[in-house]
């Protein structure tokens, strides 16, 4: 399933317009028993509307506002800036970076931590990071993404992409030597292809500029909100929860901590 460079990374990096429909304090979701995600259609593995593989944001979300103890309803956008127009009080993976997202969207504790990684085709040597890249090497991007940029500083040979998908199926074809793609992207397509998987190499881990922690984005939230987002999310995080829903997924989590600074 096809997935646009932005939204493949984990939807995050597109800004929120700071009008639109006002999301609810915690006091009314608490009254109303509701909290509304916003969330892609057409997103695996992040988001979908399939029942039988909803992806992972709507899982955790999911787990969250049952500890929170109300329902979850979700809200399908395309664009994710369309959550400013909606009813929209949540929004999973938004940056936690400074400076990227607006004064209106607060964010709760991190709860995991993503980045473009380095895809590896069958019998390729893997190098562990972006700068040991050689000369010739045919190494495939998606258009005007951090990532060409990082690349584009190595002797390597850029090769544009539109897609994560159909970059990984040229690096599984040989017609790259690798691919620079989520982690959550590799992931999910080695689980797709058990007989034929990639080689993930974390390589964003010696590159601050492709590595992020993400959060819940919540917008105009009141501190009782944050609060109680946090505190679910703490539990998640300790009894494992949202370690499994990821692995479901073939995406392995990463402590938003982790990795070198």
């Amino acid at each position: 399933m096809r997935r646009a460079a932005a939204l493949a990374a984990s939807c995050a990096l597109a800004l929120l317009a700071s009008g639109g429909a006002a999301a609810r304090p915690w006091s009314e979701i608490r009254q109303l028993g509701e909290a509304a995600l916003c969330a892609n259609p057409n997103a695996l593995p992040y988001a979908s509307n399939q029942p039988g593989a909803p992806g992972f944001q709507i899982e955790i979300a999911r787990a969250l506002a049952q500890r929170l103890g109300v329902r979850l309803r979700v809200e399908w956008i395309v664009p994710r800036m369309r959550a400013a127009t909606v009813d929209c009080d949540l929004l999973m993976d938004s940056i936690t970076v400074p400076g990227v997202q607006p004064p209106s969207l607060r964010l709760s504790i991190p709860y995991h931590r993503s980045g473009v990684s380095l895809a590896f085709g069958s019998g390729r040597e893997a190098v562990p990071s972006y700068r040991e890249l050689s000369a010739g090497t045919r190494i495939g991007v998606i258009m005007n993404s951090l990532a060409s940029l990082v690349v584009s500083r190595t002797p390597a040979t850029m090769v544009p992409f539109g897609f994560e998908d159909d970059m990984l199926e040229a690096v599984a074809r040989g017609e790259v030597a690798a691919g620079a793609a989520t982690a959550a992207a590799v992931g999910y397509y080695n689980l797709q292809h058990p007989g034929a998987p990639l080689t993930l190499v974390h390589a964003e881990d010696s590159e601050p500029e492709l590595r992020w922690p993400v959060a819940v984005g919540l917008r105009r939230a009141d501190d009782l909100l944050v609060e109680n987002v946090n505190a679910a999310l703490v539990q998640l995080l300790a009894d494992g929860s949202i370690a499994a829903i990821y692995a479901k997924y073939g995406v392995e989590h990463r402590a938003p901590g982790a990795g070198k600074p």
